[in-house]
């Protein structure tokens, strides 16, 4: 056997480069190692020397705390002061039994130990075998012959990491620069957009994502009419979300976000409504010119690089705004579940509803968990899990109709009988039957929608493009901020009711795209089918159900309460705060053993949770006070939030609690 190259540290803190050692399996690596280590950080006593070998001898056994792109991480806590070990392996071959999620043979190996809960150089460690998955990268650490390689190797790294923004987020400094690139990086990928979207899990996401977005855009449609007094109702709504959402579909940078109507764009839309009516103004046509307005402003943003701006909203403020959307769901599920029980109906009629949406809710969640479950062949696991929120609601529709029909009269979806405008009105709307001062003057109410509209499709599609998400073909947030602004002008122009990235349908569609495998009874994410089919296909079906309005009328509503409810609580799902906030509640010797528990002090865990959740509950209290128009203001106020935060964490604990990539050592710790 080959004696391996040992190139020492150069100072205390330096890495231990340990190349071309011979082994096959973690315990064989770590038991040559162990002469090394002990010799070069000149450890002489006895019992300190004895703690180092069961250290390493227990490791081999008991596996890596990270494996990724084949560099497997140890991170380990010694009770020696003053030690701090950190060694980098260079195998000479890989150990081929032991692969990362995508079945990438380990050939690197870094081992850090020392006497804190975890070691200062772990997020290099992370950050290295983040890169290692590019092919330079590999060839440099491969080819690899002393420390000046090694360091220079370091350098570099930081370098990038310093420097890092995407692509897409990187201002060009060019009139419209940001827009061609946008459409340059996504026309080769055109047409495998659509040729991408036949799969079964396709066809599954067809279905969810067409109740999923017909169901609010009724439900906003007949708020927005109850706010407008008629101006505006359901038919404006369906019509709006189908033309926008098939628009977007075609030419936008990500497809798989999906266009409608918001709770804060509802709101606005009745303040701007309680406005024009306090003042005697025509309420269309002074949305026209506000529409207009907030069209021009949006089409500047996005031709001057605006979006890039979106770099400075870190996992802080997309989990926090992410939370609200999500919790907004829910709330108004439950209320529409219970309301029954407190309004003046039959007691009948409230509990059918309760058991409707609760079945609905039930039914899909158990179905959706069967992907990781023991029973049927994956096949079929797969295919329960990918269509579970169709077959629920079709199941339970279809209780409704045979068992209770006739016997319990429950509430079914409203729709409009005809095809014609809320109002009794032509659909083009004159803008200039408002008063010319309106005209100027409607610039003011559009930079607050703008400020909403920005600040809502860009944090959206950064969920979107979530680096979990395994996404590959690229974004475009300068062309879709242009595309929304356009459509926004559109609309404004009939009379319909804006649309804008909806946070929670593009995070469902975006999961019921999802590749998932299961490892160690966990659901991993190894990729996504990236395609504009799927939200082509539920918006048109969305319009053509303008021609089935009578069979539209058969659903019960309880079964979309359902719906609205396992949205709400599905888009929870890896969203870390809500991850954090069940740690209140835990036994702390139940903790998971995730990275930045391992690497935070809990404390300082909790309070950073803490502040969030405070955030939180102001935008949650601003979405229903009088000044909601003032709601986008408030979450723009979370960048000098997160700023300010900086001066009172520390850097490294920051880092691990608010990474843009969130680390999956966890997911394939050995141990687990």
């Amino acid at each position: 056997m080959t004696d391996p190259t040992i190139i020492p540290k150069t100072h205390p803190g330096g890495t231990l480069l340990i190349l071309d050692v011979e082994a096959s399996h973690f315990s064989e690596v770590l038991d040559r190692i162990y002469p090394i280590i002990i010799e070069q950080e000149g450890v002489e006593d006895k019992a300190q020397q004895e703690e180092i070998y069961h250290l390493l001898h227990g490791r081999g056994d008991q596996g890596a705390d990270m494996i990724r792109n084949g560099v497997a991480v140890f991170d380990d806590t010694l009770d020696i002061k003053g030690i701090n070990i950190q060694v980098f392996i260079r195998l000479a071959e890989e150990i081929s039994d032991v692969k990362d999620q995508n079945d990438v043979p380990v050939r690197y190996i870094w081992f850090l130990a020392c006497d804190q809960r975890s070691h200062p150089h772990m997020p290099k460690a992370i950050r290295v075998a983040n890169k290692m998955e590019s092919e330079p990268y590999k060839s440099d650490f491969a080819s690899m012959g002393s420390k000046e390689d090694f360091e220079g190797l370091m350098d570099k790294l930081a370098q990038k990491e310093d420097m890092h923004i995407p692509p897409e987020l990187q201002a060009t400094g060019k009139f419209a620069g940001g827009i061609v690139n946008d459409i340059k990086r996504k026309i080769p990928h055109y047409w495998s957009d659509f040729r991408d979207g036949f799969s079964s899990k396709s066809i599954a996401s067809v279905f969810f994502l067409y109740f999923a977005c017909l169901a609010p855009a009724i439900a906003f449609g007949g708020l927005l009419a109850e706010k407008t007094h008629g101006e505006i109702g359901v038919m404006e709504m369906i019509l709006a979300t189908a033309l926008c959402g098939t628009i977007y579909a075609l030419v936008s940078g990500q497809p798989l976000t999906i266009l409608g109507s918001t709770g804060p764009v509802i709101i606005f839309m009745g303040i701007l409504f309680t406005v024009t009516e306090s003042y005697g103004l025509p309420y269309l046509p002074t949305l026209s010119w506000v529409g207009i307005w907030t069209m021009v402003i949006m089409l500047i943003l996005a031709l001057t690089d605006a979006s890039s701006l979106i770099r400075y909203f870190t996992r802080f403020t997309d989990e926090t705004f992410a939370a609200l959307i999500s919790l907004i769901f829910i709330y108004e599920a439950v209320i529409d579940m219970v309301k029954g029980f407190t309004e003046d109906k039959p007691v009948d009629v409230a509990l059918l509803t309760l058991i409707l949406s609760i079945g609905t809710f039930y039914i899909a969640m158990s179905l959706s968990r069967m992907r990781s479950g023991d029973y049927l062949r994956r096949q079929v696991r797969e295919f329960l899990a990918d269509f579970g929120p169709t077959i629920a609601m079709g199941i339970m529709t279809l209780i409704a109709f045979y068992i209770f029909r006739g016997e319990v009269n429950y509430e079914t979806l409203e729709v409009p009988q005809e095809f014609k405008p809320t109002a009794d009105r032509a659909w083009l709307v004159n803008p200039l039957e408002a008063p010319q001062w309106v005209w100027f003057a409607s610039i003011i109410p559009a930079f607050l929608v703008s400020i909403l509209l920005y600040l809502d499709q860009n944090i959206t599609v950064r969920l979107v493009n979530n680096p979990q998400n395994k996404l590959k073909k690229g974004s475009g947030y300068h062309l879709d901020l242009a595309v929304v602004g356009g459509l926004v002008g559109l609309c404004s122009m009939f009379g319909l009711p804006w649309m804008v990235a909806a946070t929670v349908r593009s995070l469902n569609h975006v999961r019921s795209l999802n590749k998932l495998e299961t490892v160690k009874g966990k659901e991993v994410i190894t990729g996504t089918i990236e395609n504009r089919l799927t939200a082509l296909l539920v918006h048109v079906a969305i319009g053509a159900s303008l021609l089935i309005l009578n069979v539209l009328q058969l659903m019960p509503m309880s079964v979309l309460f359902g719906l609205f409810l396992f949205m709400g609580v599905a888009s929870m799902k890896g969203n870390q705060l809500f991850e954090r906030l069940r740690l209140w509640f835990m036994d702390p010797a139940r903790y998971p053993s995730t990275h930045y528990l391992r690497a935070v002090p809990t404390r300082v865990v909790h309070m950073f949770t803490a502040i969030q959740a405070i955030c939180l509950a102001v935008l949650w209290v601003v979405k229903t006070s009088i000044i909601a128009i003032t709601f986008p203001l408030f979450i723009a106020l979370l960048v000098p939030v997160r700023f300010v935060m900086d001066r009172f964490f520390d850097g490294y604990h920051l880092a691990m609690l608010d990474a843009e990539e969130l680390p999956e050592e966890e997911e394939y710790r050995e141990s687990d």
